[in-house]
């Protein structure tokens, strides 16, 4: 099967209450990146993800789930033509790869990911 769910992000306007609750919570290992301001979350099986400061101050804390595609640009390209819209055009991420956001036609959010090959 293609295009896995590949990554779950967590914006939050409070990481460290945030970090404390889902260690508390779960068995998950937080690996603080503080040079990024970010936290990678290894759940063990299944698909981890991170947790991040919420860059947009008036919306609520939300998971964002990334989708795992071979050819970002043109993925991107193609949402947007079935009336989706991008929220974060293709932005790259040093060494690992890109990603972009997108809202589906009926509002749902979710990012594409496409990873440096090797990772």
């Amino acid at each position: 099967m293609g295009n896995p769910f590949v990554h779950i992000e967590l914006q939050t306007h409070d990481p460290d209450r945030t970090k404390k609750f889902y260690s508390g919570l779960f068995n998950w290992k937080l690996e603080d990146m503080p040079d990024k301001g970010y936290t990678m979350i290894e759940v063990g099986e299944g698909t981890g993800g991170g947790m991040m400061k919420n860059p947009l101050p008036n919306a609520p804390d939300h998971w964002l789930p990334y989708i795992m595609v071979d050819d970002i640009r043109a993925s991107t390209k193609k949402a947007a033509s079935l009336g989706a819209a991008v929220r974060q055009d293709v932005t790259e991420i040093p060494d690992f790869g890109w990603f972009s956001v997108i809202t589906d036609p009926l509002g749902a959010v979710f990012g594409l990911w496409q990873p440096k090959t090797g990772k």
